[in-house]
């Protein structure tokens, strides 16, 4: 704050004016090209911006390729209850009898 109150005191309004001026005055015949280059630049960034939101987008909306269930195969899974209806899960308690036995 204090350099600005420093600025402030030491040019005047009519100084801007005039350091505009000179300013212009030297650089002018580069300013449109420079106006231009930077249009381009943020009509470039801006589709760039758009770019990635749609590729966002599509990438939400698309299915992840994995299904949610896996078939099983008859191999792979048994029932947890035989033809009979009893219980053929087997628990480590049983499975640790069975081979101290």
């Amino acid at each position: 704050m204090l350099t600005l109150a420093f600025i402030e005191g030491l040019l005047s309004p009519m100084h801007w004016i005039i350091i505009l001026v000179v300013a212009l005055l030297l650089f002018g015949s580069r300013l449109p090209d420079v106006a231009r280059s930077m249009g381009k630049s943020v009509v470039e960034f801006k589709k760039g911006l758009k770019g990635v939101e749609d590729d966002a987008e599509d990438a939400a909306s698309k299915p992840s390729g994995r299904p949610s269930e896996l078939p099983r195969s008859d191999a792979a899974y048994r029932a947890p209850l035989g033809a009979a209806g009893e219980d053929r899960r087997v628990s480590r308690a049983d499975v640790e009898q069975s081979s101290q036995q």
